[in-house]
């Protein structure tokens, strides 16, 4: 499956920055069952490997699994060997991509500027993720979106909100990348779950395409 297919159903990606490998499971469910079907663990929380591994276990025959925060081209093959295909950057390395796209798994740079999204892309990117968004209105995406591939994916990340989607949607994103307002290390289960269906019913209410 494509990229564009897990994002189907929910135009969502799920950012656990700080998940522990137990708390796994309880948020894999909460998040699934609101509809989410990609996930990603940032390598700057602890044992990432671990919650990948446990993650790929719960969701990985449904969902796209891997990690955010890849800021080193040597992490991607461990991210591989726990079983990620998703390798979330908050910047623009193409060395990153490249070992990405050569161990077969998707990427998705952080860009701020057309300079670094074309470059991404000529490096094999699959999507680009507009980082940080918060910083980037949405006429900067609608002014990319004009020199862009059409069929390039984009991601607005960085203090998306279920109340702030509308602007970037109608500027072009495609998707948007949640973390703290989602989740946050030690929330409890049931609490990941109305956040994550809350930002389902933000997707809900925004237009058809």
């Amino acid at each position: 499956m494509k990229l564009a297919d897990f994002l189907a159903p929910l135009p969502l990606v799920a950012v656990l920055r700080g998940i522990s490998p137990p708390e796994v499971p309880g948020v894999a469910d909460a998040l699934t069952g609101a509809g989410f079907r990609v996930l990603e663990v940032t390598l700057n929380s602890p044992d990432p490997y671990d919650s990948i591994r446990a993650l790929t276990a719960r969701c990985g025959a449904t969902c796209l699994v891997g990690a955010g925060t890849v800021i080193d081209p040597s992490d991607v093959a461990r991210v591989r060997e726990a079983g990620g295909r998703l390798i979330v950057m908050p910047h623009a390395d193409v060395a990153v991509i490249r070992e990405a796209k050569r161990q077969g798994l998707v990427c998705v740079p952080g860009v701020a500027t057309p300079t670094e999204a074309f470059a991404a892309l000529a490096a094999g990117a699959d999507a680009l993720k507009m980082f940080p968004a918060e910083a980037l209105p949405p006429a900067a995406l609608r002014a990319w979106r004009a020199v862009l591939p059409k069929r390039t994916l984009v991601f607005a990340v960085g203090g998306m909100r279920p109340d702030n989607l509308l602007p970037y949607w109608e500027a072009g994103a495609d998707g948007f990348g949640t973390g703290s307002n989602l989740y946050k290390p030690g929330a409890p289960a049931a609490e990941v779950r109305d956040a994550a269906l809350a930002y389902a019913r933000g997707v809900g209410a925004l237009p058809r395409r």
